[in-house]
């Protein structure tokens, strides 16, 4: 059996330039009739949406925690607590767009980013293109950098209905 061959070398980073971090973000609501179902600002056709105290996109929710957490500032209920009554029902792309317009954040470029929401139904396959597509344009890259799949409960739904996201992002300090 062969194995590869694996390089560490800490000058070898250092000579590149590179200023990597990763972050991680992940969010859950409950889901209730009578509101939208947001999933990375797009609307998705359901009868159920997600409770929150802001459009409940738990998408959106979980990458910008996963970029917060990247440039090691903090999480999305720091920013934008939900006791703060100016963020009752609003569009958690103000959120996003907030964040990475903040003057004290560095400069940084997305490397990538991998996604994945848990949802029992709609079935998300109809409307991957169109979020995917949304968040890249939201974070000023090519599409082929923001990776969006969907998961089932496979009967294992909480009580009661819900949808969760957990993301994943590399950026580059600058």
């Amino acid at each position: 059996m062969r194995s590869a061959k694996v390089t560490r070398s800490k000058s070898r980073s250092r000579q590149s330039g590179l200023n990597l971090r990763v972050g991680h973000g992940w969010d859950s609501h409950r889901l209730v009739p009578g509101i939208p179902l947001m999933l990375g600002g797009v609307r998705v056709e359901s009868e159920l949406g997600a409770a929150g105290h802001s459009d409940g996109d738990c998408l959106l929710h979980a990458l910008i925690d996963a970029l917060l957490g990247a440039l090691g500032r903090g999480d999305i209920g720091q920013w934008f607590p939900d006791s703060d009554a100016r963020w009752r029902g609003a569009d958690s792309r103000k959120f996003l767009e907030a964040v990475l317009r903040h003057p004290d954040l560095p400069d940084f470029r997305i490397v990538n980013v991998d996604m994945t929401v848990l949802l029992e139904k709609p079935k998300l396959g109809s409307s991957k293109a169109a979020i995917s597509e949304t968040l890249a344009g939201l974070l000023g890259v090519d599409t082929a950098r923001v990776n969006l799949k969907a998961k089932t409960w496979e009967g294992i739904e909480p009580r009661e209905p819900a949808i969760a996201a957990e993301v994943v992002l590399l950026l580059e300090i600058l």
